[in-house]
């Protein structure tokens, strides 16, 4: 394995193994250098270990298996964090504390450490125990009210704005920011991330919006939530569609040119009364040609603000992307590549998702320092596996 790359390089974090958010934080530590050991628990009695090399969003990592109800687990587990520079504890309020590497234990045995939470409703308020998914966060945080088309219901929008967003690019900006502190006062402290904070974030610029006067509370009647005619995805002939944004208004009349329409034909974009009939014009026209066809006439001209809409299979195959190198391919696996990108230390995938426990020896010599007589030993007593 080559040497790690990154900006993070040097930064020792262990991952407590959870789902979604906290290892897509994991991931981009990873992807900028950090020394990230996930945490894994022993898998069930006669449960056949699943094939790791897919489950890419762990890329990067090196995997311990450890037994926090053996004898000696909760202590194997706390002499690793005492030796790290930040923690990720994705689970509910309180098991933390229950397993006994709560943020107190932690941060009283190692001053330095930033203990990150992840959770959906937080570490406190009367929701903080319940269960939920990204579809739950995002709805109470304010964005799912407003995501979808006028008179329709709602469109949950993946699991990008809770899990991810929300969640797991907030955690890592969070336990970053918190690891730059550290530098300066010596003292780690408690992240709490919770997505639908994340979640209400992401939501300024729609609240801005709103206290302007410009925002309108029924979904599908605004310029960015396809109410617009001059901000949609239009269907091509062939049954595919593309995307248009032009709302600068030079960039709106490049458009309609390119599109043959004249100026002149089309209403006043402020009377929101005819976007419904502007759309259906605009519609007509693009059901002229294929997606290609299009592609070809406007992608050449820069100030259209035209894409095509494509598939998570067709965008690696874009040109832009393959000059950019935006995703990578690992045999068979496609995937993103990390980001952002850096001029003096680039980040890279560090190394290729680990089954659980894969790196267990590794990490036990080279985080704490034990020979294969001790690892041995843990071994014997079902502290790792």
């Amino acid at each position: 394995m080559s040497a790690p790359s990154g900006p993070l390089v040097g930064v020792k974090v262990v991952e407590l193994r959870g789902q979604g958010p906290a290892p897509y934080c994991g991931m981009l530590l990873s992807d900028l250098g950090a020394d990230v050991i996930r945490v894994d628990r022993p898998a069930p009695p006669g449960k056949p270990a699943a094939d790791p090399t897919g489950d890419i969003v762990t890329r990067g990592r090196r995997s311990i298996v450890i037994d926090v109800k053996s004898p000696g687990g909760v202590e194997l587990m706390l002499a690793l964090i005492d030796t790290a520079d930040a923690l990720l504890d994705p689970y509910r309020p309180g098991v933390a504390e229950r397993l006994g590497i709560g943020a107190g234990v932690c941060l009283a045995r190692n001053p330095r450490l930033v203990y990150a939470r992840m959770t959906g409703f937080g570490q406190t308020g009367p929701l903080a125990q319940n269960a939920g998914h990204d579809i739950n966060y995002v709805a109470l945080g304010g964005a799912l009210a407003h995501i979808g088309r006028y008179g329709q219901a709602p469109v949950p929008p993946l699991n990008l704005v809770g899990d991810m967003g929300g969640g797991g690019l907030f955690l890592a900006f969070g336990t970053v920011s918190a690891l730059f502190e550290a530098q300066r006062s010596g003292l780690g402290q408690v992240v709490d991330m919770a997505m639908i904070d994340g979640v209400a974030s992401l939501m300024t610029m729609i609240y801005g919006y709103h206290a302007q006067g410009y925002w309108r509370q029924p979904r599908g009647s605004n310029v960015f939530d396809t109410g617009s005619f001059f901000y949609d995805v239009f269907e091509c002939a062939d049954g595919n569609y593309v995307s248009i944004g032009p709302i600068e208004f030079p960039f709106y009349t490049k458009l309609l040119e390119a599109l043959g329409i004249p100026a002149a034909d089309m209403p006043k974009r402020s009377d929101r009364s005819t976007w419904a009939a502007a759309k259906d014009r605009l519609a007509a026209a693009f059901r002229t040609r294929t997606r290609q066809a299009w592609c070809e006439l406007l992608e050449p001209q820069p100030d259209l603000c035209f894409a095509p809409v494509l598939s998570m299979l067709e965008a690696p195959e874009h040109p832009h992307h393959k000059a950019r190198g935006t995703f990578l391919v690992d045999g068979d696996v496609i995937q993103p590549a990390p980001t952002p990108r850096y001029g003096r230390t680039p980040g890279r995938v560090q190394r290729p998702p680990a089954a659980p426990g894969e790196h267990t020896a590794e990490v036990l010599c080279d985080w704490l320092g034990l020979d294969d007589a001790s690892i041995a030993e843990l071994r014997s007593a079902g502290t790792v596996t």
